[in-house]
Formats: C-alpha cells, sequence, structure tokens
C-alpha cells in the first residue's frame, strides 16, 4: 500500500511543486501538530482563516449543535434558516447602513464574482478596473481582474474590458470614467506584500468612483473579522464601500464567504431575470453558525482591542539587521528580506524548528505573519526567537 504521501502526490491535485507535505494528526490554539506527535507553533493561520486558532471550543460547539438539527436543506435563498439569517443581521447591526443585505457564498472568489456581477447589473457599463498586482481568486472573473499577468497568460482569452489602476499612484484614477461599472481594491493589498494605502488613496479612490458614479467595491477576504483590529479594514481607514467582499476569517476555520450591499442594490438580483445569482451550498447552516460564533465572540470580547499590542509585539521582537522592513497592519504583516534566497531559507528552517511561516503570490523576497488573533504574547516571542535564530546562524 503506498504510504500517505505518495497517495496525497498521486491522487490529490498539486497547486506547487513542492509542498511541505506535514501529515496533520490535530491541531488546537496556536498549534498545529503532525502524526509523530511534533508540534508547530502557527503564525499563518491557514492564510489568515482560522481567526480564532484551531479546534476552537466556542466554534465546535455551534458547529456540532448545527449538526444535530440538520445541515443543507435546499439552495441558497428558498427557506429560512436561523444561521443565516441571524448572521445576516448581525453583520448589518454593526455596518453603515448602505451595507445592510448579505450574500452568502463558499469563498472569496465566490464574492468577487458576484460582486463584479451586481456591478455591471447596477450599473450597465462592464469595465472592471482593479490594481497592478492585486488578487482576487482563481476563478475566470476574479482571474481576469487579477493584477499579474504570469498568472493569467495561460487561461486567456478572460473577461474582456478589465484594466487597471497602480495601487497608491493617485494619477492612475484618472483611468477611472463613466464607462467603469466597478472599482475593486483591497485596503491592504495582499499578493505583493501587505501593501497599505499611502495620502489617503482610498479616499481618493471613493472621491474619483462618486465623480464617475462608479461602484466601490473592497475586498476584505484577508482583512475581515478583525485582523487589523477592526471588524472590517475599512474602519481603519473611514472609507465605506459600495459593496464588501468579505471570507477568510469570517468562518473562523469554516468554508463561508459573502458580498454585501443596500438592499436596493442586491434587489436588483432577483428580478429581471429571476435568480441572477445562484449558489447550492452558499450560506451552508453549518458554516454560517461557524461564523455567527466567530462574530459574536469578536464583538463580546477584547481580541480585536489587542491586536494592535500584538502588531507592537512582533515589530520589536522583529527588530534585526538582516530584516529589510515589516509592511501591514495588525496581525497581517510581511517580512521583506534582502533577497530571495534568505526569504526561502527562513521559511523552510523555520518549519523544521517547529515554526509556520509562509510566502506572498507576488513577491519572493518577503515571507507572511498572519497567526490567528488569540495567539499569546508568549507564543509571539516565541516564535519571532525561532526566526531571528535562522537570521543569527
Amino acid at each position: 500500500m503506498d504510504v500517505p504521501k505518495n497517495i496525497f502526490k498521486k491522487h490529490q491535485a498539486q497547486t506547487f511543486p513542492f509542498p511541505s507535505c506535514i501529515e496533520i494528526e490535530s491541531a488546537n490554539g496556536s498549534y498545529i501538530t503532525d502524526i509523530n506527535g511534533k508540534q508547530y507553533l502557527d503564525f499563518v493561520a491557514g492564510v489568515s482563516a482560522c481567526t480564532l486558532g484551531h479546534s476552537n471550543s466556542i466554534i465546535i460547539d455551534a458547529v456540532k449543535e448545527q449538526l444535530d438539527k440538520y445541515t443543507h436543506v435546499m439552495v441558497y435563498g428558498e427557506y429560512i434558516q436561523p444561521p443565516q439569517y441571524k448572521l445576516a443581521q448581525l453583520l448589518a447591526d454593526n455596518l453603515p447602513g448602505n451595507l445592510s443585505t448579505t450574500y452568502f457564498v463558499n469563498s472569496g472568489a465566490e464574492a468577487i464574482e458576484g460582486a463584479m456581477k451586481l456591478a455591471k447589473r447596477a450599473t450597465g457599463c462592464s469595465e472592471i478596473i482593479s490594481c497592478r498586482d492585486s488578487y482576487h481568486g482563481s476563478t475566470q472573473g476574479a482571474l481576469s481582474i487579477m493584477g499579474n499577468e504570469e498568472h493569467k497568460a495561460k487561461y486567456r482569452p478572460l473577461l474582456p474590458n478589465c484594466n487597471q489602476i497602480i495601487y497608491n499612484d493617485v494619477e492612475s484614477l484618472l483611468n477611472i470614467t463613466k464607462q467603469t461599472a466597478a472599482v475593486v481594491i483591497e485596503p491592504i493589498q495582499g499578493g505583493t506584500g501587505f501593501v497599505s494605502p499611502k495620502n489617503n488613496f482610498l479616499q481618493k479612490v471613493r472621491e474619483k468612483c462618486n465623480e464617475t458614479q462608479t461602484l466601490l467595491i473592497f475586498d476584505e477576504i484577508q482583512t475581515c473579522f478583525g485582523r487589523l483590529g477592526t471588524l472590517f479594514g475599512f474602519e481603519k481607514y473611514n472609507v465605506i464601500p459600495d459593496i464588501l467582499c468579505i471570507a477568510k476569517g469570517m468562518g473562523g476555520g469554516m468554508p463561508i464567504g459573502a458580498f454585501i450591499s443596500s438592499w436596493e442594490l442586491m434587489n436588483l438580483l432577483t428580478f429581471e431575470p429571476k435568480l441572477g445569482h445562484i449558489t447550492t451550498f452558499g450560506g451552508h447552516p453549518v458554516n454560517c453558525a461557524a461564523s455567527l460564533a466567530t462574530l459574536e465572540y469578536l464583538l463580546s470580547a477584547n481580541t480585536m482591542k489587542e491586536v494592535e499590542q500584538k502588531e507592537q509585539l512582533f515589530r520589536t521582537h522583529l527588530h534585526h539587521q538582516k530584516i529589510k522592513e515589516i509592511r501591514g497592519s495588525g496581525l497581517m504583516l510581511c517580512i521583506e528580506f534582502e533577497n530571495e534566497e534568505l526569504a526561502k531559507e527562513v521559511v523552510e528552517e523555520s518549519l523544521e524548528k517547529g515554526l509556520i511561516l509562509f510566502y506572498f503570490l507576488f513577491t519572493k523576497t518577503a515571507i507572511r505573519i498572519t497567526p490567528p488573533l488569540i495567539i499569546s504574547e508568549k507564543e509571539i516571542i516565541e516564535g519571532c526567537n525561532i526566526i531571528k535564530g535562522i537570521l543569527e546562524a
């Protein structure tokens, strides 16, 4: 019989030539344990997904309670299901009035796809503008607005009339016109290494969209549910989008996404044609229960209030001459090195020493740090010491 690693590589489609191939036994809190009993401190949290850590009892209890009632019963939008409407209500209670109505989907890419359709339906225009070096998902529509040609070239033709601006470049905003249905932008640009907005860039994008009657779509798939220390990233920068896309951390480790807008805009998907956007498993009750539990906890606990302090702890303990720059905000940090070799060495040796780090999609000289929001100060220092030890060696 084949060993699990051989089965994994032969029968599971691979996305990367050199996966780490850790064989997982269990995960709890900020740690993942392999089949040999080795523990790994997790500085990645499933790429920002496991907001409250692994095997959090709050989420597990919510999932088990819902499993005892029912799982999937009908395609999304037909039956009234408490996990869905309670989550939608709580989101509306904690969002501005123009973001009152939620459409639940299964992932971030699906949220982007739905938002793009809604923008075209609402404006009657077809042009979608995104940013150079942006990443919004790998489905055909989301890929069409990805800001990196290397990842798109082999899959063309993609959607027409998808154009770009440059993140933090105000002059490029002239590309936004009255023929633009929507601008899709990340509050912090993820794929290129957590680049933050400068000189009120997001406010200027908002103003340009107002001027041209273009819808502003915020891709908060990575920033949502507290990662920056605010429930949503737009709160940190005081810019309100017309459509909000969320996923990853909203599920606390369970697969869920959503796009959110006003009732007036979302209702356009109900008529002419009917069933303007449909999904079978979107808003799955078990995943909605997990998301609701995550949101309720974050709204009642001090976890988000502690994010800034934990960010400063990372910045203090990762001060090193071989670290060129620390970018990002909250618990969404990028460690930039002088070269690709050092970044690769830090990731690989950290794994050997029991620390999980990860790369970025478009930059090879940096590594990602996005731990669970519940990570302790002791665990932060422990992981930082591993990284510094490797740099010293």
